[in-house]
C-alpha cells in the first residue's frame, strides 16, 4: 500500500539561515561586541569569541554539509561594521570576503539570500546616536548602495532589515539588547527611522539591480488572550499584536505609521517589498497583570498543553505558524519563511517541531498561497545574542571551544525533506512517529 506524501512545488527553496555576528567570530567593531564586554548583559557571561569561525573560513565546510544534506539555498547576513569600519572608510577586503562566500554558495548550487542588517551596528554609528539619530537613514542607505553594488553579481534576494520589531522592542523597551533602554518614545523613533531606512534601501537596491527581489524579515509571534472572557487580557493582547506584529508591516502597506492611534505619514514606504520574510517560532498567551507595570502590564505564558523546549524558551505551537502564513498571504505578496526553528541541545523536541511546522507549511502551499521557500534556523549552533551559548538551535551541534561539529538526528530528518522536496509518511514514521497518526490520519 503506497504511503502518503506531502509534495512541495518544483523550485521550492529549502535552506538554513545564519547571521554574521552569530557565526563569523572576531566581530570586535560593533555594538554587540561592546555589549558582551559589559557584566551581566549575556547569560552566563558568555562571549561570541570565534563563534562558528566563518570569518576564519569554516563557512566552507558548513555549506558543504548543507549541500550534502539536500539544501538548495542559504540565508546569511553581512556585517556593516566590517564593510564600513569608520564613517569615511570602506574595507574592500571585507567585501572580497563576502564575494568569496557568495561565490562559494553559487558554486555549491545554493541560492543566496543576503540580509543587510541583522541586529548589529558599527560602534561609530552608536556614538552618533544609533537608530535614534535621523541621519541613520542616509547612512544606512550609503552602506546598502556600496554593498549591493559590490555583491550584485552574486545575489538578487535581499532582506533589508531582520526583525526590526525585535530590534526596537528588545533594545529600547525591554532593554535586553543594546543600547539597553526602557523608553517607548525612543522605540517608536527607532521604528520610524527603520521604516524610512528600509524604504530608502528598497529603492536604492532596485536602482542598482532592477531584477532584485527585496523584502524585510518580520518576527511574528501570535498572541492569544489567556482568558478570552477578560477584556483586560484582550486589551493587552491587542496592544502586543499592534506594536510587535502589525506596526512596521502596516506602515509599508498604507504609508501611515499607527502608534496606538497616533499617525505619522511615511508615504515613501508604501509598497516597498517584493516579498515578505516571515520569522515564526511560537505562540504566546497574554494576560493583564498589575505586577508587570514595566512590561505594559502584560504577562506572557504558553498554552498548557504545548510541548516546551528544554529551557522553556519556546513552545511548539505549529497552528500558529499556519495562522501567520494565512495572515500574511492576504497582503498579496510572495512569502519566504526566513526563520523557523527551536532551541534543543538534546534534539528530542526538534524532530517533532520540524515535521509539524513543515506540515503546516505544506497546508499553506497546497492551498496555492504564494510561499516560495523555507529557511530553518539554524544550520549550526551559534551565539544566540543575550542568551549566549545557552541555547542550541543548530541542526548541527557545535563545541565553541574546539569548533568541532557534530551531527544531530535532525540533520538527516531535514535532509530527507530537502532531497524529496516533500514530507513523507516514511520520514515522519522514522523521525517523529509520535505525530504520525495526526499528520497522516487513516
Amino acid at each position: 500500500m503506497p504511503r502518503a506524501v506531502y509534495q512541495f512545488p518544483r523550485g521550492f527553496l529549502w535552506g538554513t539561515a545564519t547571521a554574521a555576528h552569530q557565526v563569523e567570530g572576531r566581530n570586535t567593531n560593533n555594538n554587540w561586541y561592546a555589549w558582551e564586554q559589559q557584566e551581566g548583559r549575556i547569560r552566563n557571561g558568555d562571549r561570541s569569541g570565534l563563534a562558528c569561525d566563518w570569518w576564519g573560513g569554516r563557512w566552507k565546510e558548513d555549506l558543504d554539509r548543507a549541500v550534502e544534506t539536500g539544501q538548495n539555498a542559504h540565508r546569511l547576513s553581512i556585517e556593516w561594521s566590517r564593510i564600513q569600519p569608520t564613517p569615511d572608510h570602506w574595507d574592500e577586503d571585507a567585501l572580497d570576503h563576502y564575494r568569496e562566500i557568495l561565490q562559494g554558495m553559487t558554486d555549491r548550487g545554493l541560492t543566496p539570500m543576503v540580509t543587510l542588517h541583522h541586529f548589529t551596528d558599527p560602534l561609530w554609528l552608536m556614538e552618533l546616536g544609533g537608530w535614534e539619530n535621523p541621519d541613520v537613514v542616509g547612512l544606512f542607505d550609503r552602506f546598502v548602495a556600496r554593498s549591493v553594488d559590490a555583491l550584485q553579481a552574486y545575489a538578487n534576494l535581499w532582506v533589508t532589515i531582520n526583525e526590526p520589531n525585535v530590534y526596537y522592542h528588545a533594545g529600547y523597551v525591554a532593554g535586553g539588547f543594546p543600547p539597553g533602554k526602557h523608553n517607548l518614545q525612543s522605540a517608536v523613533l527607532v521604528a520610524q527611522h527603520m521604516i524610512r531606512a528600509h524604504a530608502a534601501a528598497y529603492h536604492t537596491i532596485h536602482k542598482i539591480q532592477p531584477t532584485a527581489r527585496v523584502g524585510f524579515a518580520l518576527h511574528y509571534r501570535r498572541f492569544l488572550a489567556r482568558r478570552t472572557w477578560s477584556p483586560l487580557d484582550r486589551a493587552v493582547r491587542w496592544m502586543a499584536d499592534a506594536f510587535m506584529n502589525r506596526m512596521f508591516l502596516d506602515t509599508l502597506l498604507t504609508g501611515r505609521m499607527n502608534v496606538f492611534g497616533r499617525f505619522t505619514r511615511i508615504l515613501e514606504a508604501r509598497n516597498t517589498q517584493d516579498f515578505i520574510g516571515l520569522n515564526y517560532y511560537t505562540t504566546s498567551l497574554t494576560a493583564f497583570d498589575l505586577r508587570a507595570a514595566g512590561n505594559a502590564f502584560l504577562r506572557e505564558s504558553y498554552p498548557r498543553e504545548a510541548l516546551l523546549s528544554e529551557t522553556g524558551f519556546l513552545a511548539n505551537v505549529p497552528e500558529g505558524f499556519f495562522h501567520a502564513l494565512n495572515w500574511l498571504r492576504k497582503i498579496g505578496k510572495p512569502i519566504v519563511v526566513t526563520e523557523n526553528g527551536v532551541e534543543d541541545p538534546s534534539d528530542r523536541m526538534r524532530p517533532q517541531y520540524l515535521v509539524e511546522h513543515i506540515h503546516q507549511l505544506w497546508r499553506a502551499v497546497n492551498a496555492a498561497w504564494q510561499i516560495k521557500g523555507y529557511f530553518h534556523w539554524s544550520l549550526v549552533d551559534n551565539f544566540e545574542w543575550e542568551r549566549g551559548w545557552s541555547q542550541r538551535f543548530g541542526l548541527w551541534g557545535l563545541d565553541p571551544a574546539t569548533q568541532k561539529r557534530f551531527r544531530r538526528t535532525s540533520v538527516d530528518l531535514y535532509a530527507a525533506i530537502c532531497h524529496e522536496n516533500a514530507l513523507s509518511w516514511d520520514t515522519v514514521h522514522q523521525y517523529a512517529p509520535q505525530v504520525l497518526s495526526r499528520l497522516f490520519p487513516e
